[in-house]
């Protein structure tokens, strides 16, 4: 067995800012003079850095309010990625207020990204609070995708947070959440979650049949570096089930992948891993090296959750082999970072979230029917000038977003007005909007003739709204000539769908349509037919819903 090297690791730290200069220099120039030309500077390395798949552009007359959102949220992506976190959430909190009120999507990224990032600093309460927030955002846009996806992220912070019992509902969820739609790369996410969730309870046989089941997906979808985090994950289950050798062999295989891909933070993970398991293996001097190293690395990236099991773990190994001096060492550091992570702030924190969102399940289930029931009180009681407000205040928000709307439009270049006059005419269809769909609870879609009709013709509203350039469920509700809470109720009962996932699953399948049919359109062109302002929010949501970029999922053939 080879023993991992301080010299390796330094290099592979060392290296991480040289490689990030060129970015930092470009997002450095944006940030001293926010422009079109220095955003678009700042895409271009992060499209040489292989971080982005598609270039991403902006007009000369771009708001700068979108420069800055767009720009500061990929910055922090770009150092969550290169595990700078503390970056990540500079940036973030930077990018967050630049996103229009109303843009809950974006806000809702924005959001998950500030979750993770405290996460990995260890800082669960932030962490919670930012998680929380997406999750109402996500909860609210009625999207079974997104929900399940800041439902993962929760499940792991209560995991981090040494909850296991609360993420198991968080975990569960999810799963039920990911079942409505067909994204396994969510799905493969998730059952790696539930298998970290798990093996934290002592339940090892469900946390590797989890893990089995994630990297076999991953292996489906021809991911090769999630698969080998799966693998990690399988090797703490193994260990859990004091399969030893077992997890020793994944271990040997993984952390050399690690290593050459540079990824300090699984590298750390599975150092732990397998520090845990020679000791198990009673090899105690061996453990050494691989505990001490996952030290180094948790304490350069500034992670105390998982430098506390590298701490401990090196005060049991010296211990055991005789050094008790510098056993103590360790003891008094791992007590120190244990102290000021697991805060009774944070505890009592946790626990009040867990109680507002975590045991209250039928608030998820029954939101819809609520609000219905709020609205027949205040109609009862005969609220007819807060009604009239109420009316008179979406009139003037969908006459200002019109005008709003129209101004950009008029604003777009002549090929672009020439390209939707082109596509306008697309229409997906009702047969291929359900053709990617599983039956919901064993339910065939097998619709009544009228009902048929009635999707049939929220189908077409959609798209023609889509084909103008501007789609909401306020406006296909109108158009439908119903109340934004019977066409809720309406599609909710047919397809099981909220308004704004319906409008969502349209917009996506007329994506897929033009990048399968259309390879002379570019993705900027897609987006702009799909009614997306753009091309930052078209990739993000792409990608939530199948996995891939744009640009990936063309070249798929």
């Amino acid at each position: 067995m080879k023993k991992p090297t301080l010299i390796l690791l330094s290099l592979l730290l060392c290296c991480m800012p040289a490689f990030a200069g060129a970015v930092e220099d470009a997002l450095s120039h944006f940030d001293d003079n926010p422009s079109p030309a220095t955003a678009n500077a700042f895409f271009a390395r992060l499209l040489e850095e292989d971080f982005l798949d598609e270039p991403m552009s902006y007009a000369a007359d771009s708001p700068v309010q979108e420069l800055k959102a767009n720009v500061w949220y990929w910055a922090g992506e770009w150092f969550y990625d290169m595990q700078a976190y503390a970056s990540a959430i500079a940036y973030g909190q930077k990018s967050l207020p630049e996103f229009p009120e109303d843009d809950d999507e974006s806000r809702a990224d924005c959001l998950n990204l500030l979750a993770i990032s405290y996460f990995r600093m260890s800082d669960f309460q932030k962490a919670a609070e930012y998680a929380m927030q997406c999750f109402a955002l996500d909860e609210k846009s009625g999207d079974p995708d997104r929900i399940s996806s800041s439902l993962n992220t929760i499940a792991g912070i209560y995991v981090g947070a040494n909850q296991p019992a609360e993420a198991e509902k968080y975990i569960l969820r999810a799963l039920e959440y990911a079942s409505k739609v067909d994204n396994p790369a969510r799905l493969a996410v998730l059952q790696g979650t539930a298998s970290e969730v798990f093996h934290a309870e002592g339940k090892d046989t469900e946390a590797l049949r989890y893990a089995d089941d994630a990297y076999n997906t991953e292996m489906a979808l021809g991911r090769e570096y999630n698969a080998k985090v799966r693998l990690a994950q399988k090797a703490s289950a193994l260990v859990g089930l004091n399969r030893w050798k077992e997890a020793e062999a994944l271990l040997e295989e993984i952390i050399p992948y690690f290593k050459g891909v540079r990824d300090a933070h699984s590298l750390g993970i599975a150092d732990n891993k397998m520090g845990m398991t020679q000791m198990a293996l009673e090899h105690y001097a061996e453990a050494i090296p691989y505990y001490r190293e996952a030290a180094e690395i948790f304490s350069a990236l500034q992670d105390p959750y998982n430098e506390i099991q590298a701490r401990r773990g090196l005060y049991e190994s010296l211990w055991r082999t005789g050094d008790p001096e510098a056993a103590s060492a360790e003891f008094y550091r791992f007590n120190d970072l244990k102290d000021s992570i697991y805060k009774v702030t944070t505890a009592e924190s946790l626990a009040r979230y867990d109680a507002e969102y975590g045991n209250d399940w039928l608030r998820l289930e029954n939101h819809a029917e609520r609000q219905a029931r709020v609205r027949a009180v205040l109609i009862g009681v005969g609220v007819a000038l807060l009604l009239s407000l109420l009316a008179l205040g979406i009139w003037y928000v969908m006459r200002r977003r019109s005008r709003t709307q129209a101004e950009i439009n008029a604003s777009l270049s002549q090929d672009i007005r020439e390209l939707r006059e082109k596509y306008n005419q697309l229409h997906i269809h009702y047969d291929n909007i359900l053709q990617t769909r599983e039956p919901a609870g064993g339910r065939e879609y097998e619709l009544a003739p009228a009902d048929r009709e009635f999707v049939e013709q929220a189908v077409t509203v959609v798209n023609d709204l889509i084909a103008n350039g501007s789609v909401d469920a306020a406006t296909a509700a109108e158009r439908l000539r119903l109340s934004p809470y019977l066409l809720r109720q309406r599609l909710s009962t047919l397809l099981g769908e909220t308004p704004q996932s319906f409008i969502q699953t349209v917009r996506m399948r007329r994506a897929c349509f033009l990048l399968d049919n259309h390879p002379e359109l570019n993705v900027t062109e897609v987006s702009e037919l799909c009614a997306y302002s753009d091309v930052a929010s078209f990739t993000r949501s792409f990608k939530k819903t199948f996995g891939k970029t744009p640009t990936r999922y063309a070249a798929r053939k």
